[in-house]
C-alpha cells in the first residue's frame, strides 16, 4: 500500500507533513522530537505546553498532526482536542499518553482523537501511529497492562 502523493501538492519534497507536539514536560518534547529527526516527510513545526497553549499555535501554526499528552496544566488534552477539532476539523489528533486505560482511549477518541498511543511504547508505535492518522486512519495501541485499571 503506497501513499505517496496523499496531500494534496505532496510532489513537493518541500511539502512535509506539519507536525505540532503538546506535552507540558519539555524532556518528552524532545524525545519525540529526537523520534521524528531524520523523517524528510514530517516536519515539527511547533511546540506547546498545555491544552490551551496547544490551541493558539494550532491556530498559528496549521500544523496537519497535534501530538497531545492528556494529563496537562491549564486544560487538558481531552479538552483542547474537542476544541482544535472544533476550530480546524481537518487536523488530526495522535493522543500520546501515559493513561494506559481503555475507558481513556475511547473518551480521547470521542473528542475527536484519531490515534492513542501509550507512552510507554512510544518507540513502538509512534512513527506508525503518526503515518495512519496523517492518512486519516485510527491508530490505537495500548500497552495491554494487566493491572490497568477500568
Amino acid at each position: 500500500m503506497v501513499s505517496h502523493g496523499y496531500s494534496q501538492g505532496s510532489e513537493k519534497a518541500s511539502m512535509a507533513i506539519r507536525i505540532l507536539l503538546v506535552d507540558d514536560h519539555p524532556v518528552v518534547r524532545q524525545g519525540l522530537k529526537t523520534l521524528l529527526e531524520g523523517r524528510t516527510e514530517w516536519e515539527v513545526a511547533g511546540e506547546a505546553s498545555d491544552g490551551l497553549e496547544a490551541i493558539e499555535k494550532v491556530t498559528a501554526l496549521q500544523p496537519d498532526v497535534v501530538v497531545l499528552d492528556i494529563t496537562m496544566p491549564r486544560m487538558n488534552g481531552i479538552e483542547a482536542c474537542r476544541v482544535i477539532k472544533e476550530k480546524r476539523p481537518g487536523v488530526e489528533v495522535l493522543f500520546v499518553t501515559q493513561h494506559d486505560s481503555p475507558q481513556m482511549m475511547r473518551e480521547a477518541l470521542a473528542a475527536g482523537a484519531r490515534g492513542y498511543v501509550v507512552k510507554s511504547n512510544l518507540a513502538r508505535d509512534l512513527l506508525e501511529a503518526i503515518k495512519e492518522v496523517s492518512q486519516h486512519r485510527v491508530f490505537t495501541a495500548l500497552a495491554h497492562n494487566p493491572n490497568t485499571a477500568n
